[in-house]
Parts: structure tokens; C-alpha cells; sequence
């Protein structure tokens, strides 16, 4: 359920609500790929207003990505449906371009990628 439009939260609300939204992305999966699109790197930003508006910033892992007219609504829907949050507007983009190093960790191990510390790496 939506906030009235007239309430302002304080900065100590918005961190745990900001909290909230990351745990509700985490739900969140591109049903080609077994990990989440929080930890997958698909958020690009999240800002959230005193008002309780939400502002997300998402890319898809490529521009023709088969869910690309599904994921952004579904994505808009979960962080719409977390407590606390008035409004959403969500921006998909694909500048700069996905890639691997935008990836968690654990999403790397969960997908068997290796994890190689960005000083080893040869470019």
C-alpha cells in the first residue's frame, strides 16, 4: 500500500526502506539465469526521496535480452509493492553496457564464474 503523497521520511527511515527494496529486487530473476538481478548487477541506481519515491536505474544483460518487455514492469511492480514507497519510476538503459564484472561474487560462484581480484586481471 502507497504512502500519502505529504509524508516525508527522515534519512534514518529511508536507509532501512532502501534496505527493503534491495531484499524485494533480490526476489526479482530473469527466469534465463538462476541468480537475482540485484546480485546479477541489473541495478545500475537506486534513490529513494523523502516522499518515499523510489528512483531505479536497471539494464537487461543485452538489449535484445528476451524478457526486455516483461523484467522492467516486474522490477517496477516488486519495488512498488514494499511498504513505505509512494511512487517508483524506473529508467531502463543500456549505457554503460552489462557485463560480468557488474556481478556480485556470490553470483559469480553461483554461476561458476571465477573470481579473479581486479589487480591480477591482464587486460
Amino acid at each position: 500500500m502507497s504512502q500519502p503523497s505529504d509524508v516525508v521520511m527522515t534519512e534514518e527511515e529511508l536507509g532501512p526502506l532502501r534496505e527493503k527494496i534491495v531484499q524485494a529486487l533480490r526476489s526479482c530473476f530473469d527466469p534465463e539465469i538462476p541468480v537475482n538481478i540485484y546480485d546479477l548487477g541489473l541495478i545500475y541506481d537506486l534513490t529513494l526521496q523523502p516522499s518515499g519515491e523510489a528512483y531505479v536505474k536497471m539494464t537487461l544483460t543485452a538489449p535484445n535480452c528476451p524478457v526486455a518487455g516483461v523484467l522492467p514492469g516486474k522490477v517496477e511492480q516488486t519495488v512498488r509493492s514494499v511498504p513505505g514507497v509512494a511512487d517508483v519510476r524506473l529508467e531502463l538503459v543500456f549505457e554503460p553496457p552489462w557485463n560480468r564484472a557488474m556481478m556480485t561474487d556470490a553470483a559469480k560462484l553461483q554461476l561458476g564464474f571465477d573470481i579473479v581480484p581486479m589487480d591480477r586481471l591482464k587486460l
